[in-house]
């Protein structure tokens, strides 16, 4: 008998070893992480010089940083380009970033003409078609001058390989219409301008952002006359499919969707966030409610129930809160008291708008900028879990609501552009009156409050 319980707690031990094992092996998904063939294309030329050229280098290492190097991660490498290009690192060619960024602090200037779409057809033809990997590609195209050779044919074929092109267009002597030619549309996107090579420095964190979208925000929402990178959260967790009754947003023919407790919104955020999310993003969702208890509105769960993320509704106190993580303490959570956040539980219809920073998150409501609060930068997600909304907190029960739109749009920039002109009644300047009446209102009932426990 001894032996049997002896044998049972051995295997129970080692069962146990294989789960803490998974966890701990688990990694947070993030553009850290996410699979990508990156190569740099940058311009050797005369014009350049010794020195700008290693100002190039740091920004090149600098950038480098931001990502895990190695075969299952982002593998970079890098074409150094005058009257003909030259191979300074293959991808695939190192496994750690810490050999990588060595080998990059090591490549010698060239000097020369400037051959930029020999370097583009380069890279296609040396590096991207020599990777075995079914993933995302970007070439990154730095130049301070016009090209003495042809470059639309050699970027139009490396787009025709799903390879994206941004181009960074360095000081007076570029052409525009040479790097519209050369990067993806829009250009607004996907072409860079300085001034010199020392103002390089400030576009790296732009770069690092638009290289995170491409890599974790595949899908693309149309948005007015305009595709937006992100994730349509209600697509994802299949809200046509699941919700059978539909409501119309009177007087609009926008229609939303009743939520019931009969149905579950839930989905492995593999298959919603497969790369997990940009460090910044702009959350959006136009909703109506009369829960008077805290529930989440969104949520992103660890395998094990923890949330990660989440928009949190609290009917009781009647804030909102943004969880998310942190690499402080593995979590953060940022709690809008401001009295306007309490239009929200009128029961009426209402657009959340949160604009996640690596610094900060700031709320809107309906068009109007509420309040921010400072934030330390984010881990990347688990996805072992799962993705869900409408669930009171710490429950799986679903609350009943409706929603019209749920989604994260990767480019911070469209906060600026994002409307809420899905909710009835609602247009720019009628929407700024009743916000301020509200505004002034709140005033007077807090100054009033005052006076009476006085």
């Amino acid at each position: 008998m001894a032996h049997h319980i002896t044998f049972l707690w051995i295997v129970l031990v080692l069962l146990l070893q294989n789960f803490v094992l998974a966890e701990d092996g688990e990694i947070r998904s993030s553009c850290r992480t996410a699979p990508t063939d990156l190569v740099f294309i940058l311009d050797g030329s005369y014009s350049v010089g010794p020195e700008n050229f290693e100002i190039v280098k740091k920004w090149l290492v600098n950038i480098t940083k931001n990502f895990d190097i190695g075969p299952k991660f982002i593998q970079v490498g890098v074409v150094q380009y005058s009257d003909y290009p030259v191979l300074e690192i293959p991808l695939g060619s190192y496994a750690s970033g810490e050999n990588l960024i060595a080998a990059m602090e090591s490549i010698h200037y060239l000097g020369g003409n400037t051959r930029t779409g020999k370097a583009i057809q380069f890279a296609l033809d040396y590096l991207f078609a020599k990777s075995s990997r079914f993933l995302t590609k970007i070439a990154v195209v730095l130049t301070d001058g016009k090209s003495q050779d042809e470059v639309k044919d050699a970027a139009e074929a490396a787009r025709d390989n799903k390879i994206t092109l941004f181009a960074i267009g360095v000081g007076s002597e570029t052409e525009d219409a040479e790097l519209r030619a050369i990067a993806n549309k829009p250009s607004s996107t996907y072409v860079f301008y300085v001034e010199d090579y020392i103002a390089i420095s400030k576009i790296r964190e732009i770069m690092k952002q638009k290289l995170c979208e491409e890599s974790v925000c595949p899908t693309r929402i149309p948005v007015a006359a305009r595709d937006e990178k992100g994730f349509d959260i209600l697509l994802g967790l299949g809200v046509k499919k699941k919700v059978k009754k539909r409501i119309q947003l009177s007087p609009t023919k926008i229609k939303g969707y009743e939520i019931t407790s009969k149905v579950d919104l839930s989905e492995f955020t593999s298959n919603v966030f497969p790369e997990g999310l940009p460090p910044s993003y702009v959350f959006v969702s136009t909703q109506r409610f009369k829960v008077k208890k805290v529930w989440d509105l969104w949520r992103i769960l660890t395998i094990d129930g923890k949330p990660q993320i989440a928009v949190t509704l609290n009917g009781v106190d009647k804030t909102l809160s943004f969880t998310t993580t942190s690499v402080i303490n593995g979590s953060q959570v940022a709690t809008f008291t401001d009295p306007q956040v309490k239009t929200l539980f009128d029961e009426g219809w209402h657009q959340i708008r949160l604009l996640v920073t690596e610094q900060d998150v700031t709320l809107f409501i309906d068009d109007q900028q509420i309040d921010n609060k400072p934030l330390h930068p984010a881990l990347g997600i688990f996805i072992s879990g799962q993705t869900q909304i409408g669930k009171y907190s710490g429950k799986e029960e679903t609350v009943q609501f409706d929603v019209q739109k749920l989604r994260i749009y990767c480019d911070p920039e469209q906060n600026n552009r994002e409307t809420a002109c899905e909710i009835p009644g609602f247009n720019g300047e009628v929407g700024l009156a009743i916000f301020i009446l509200l505004k002034v209102m709140f005033v007077l009932w807090d100054q009033l409050a005052s006076s009476l426990q006085l």
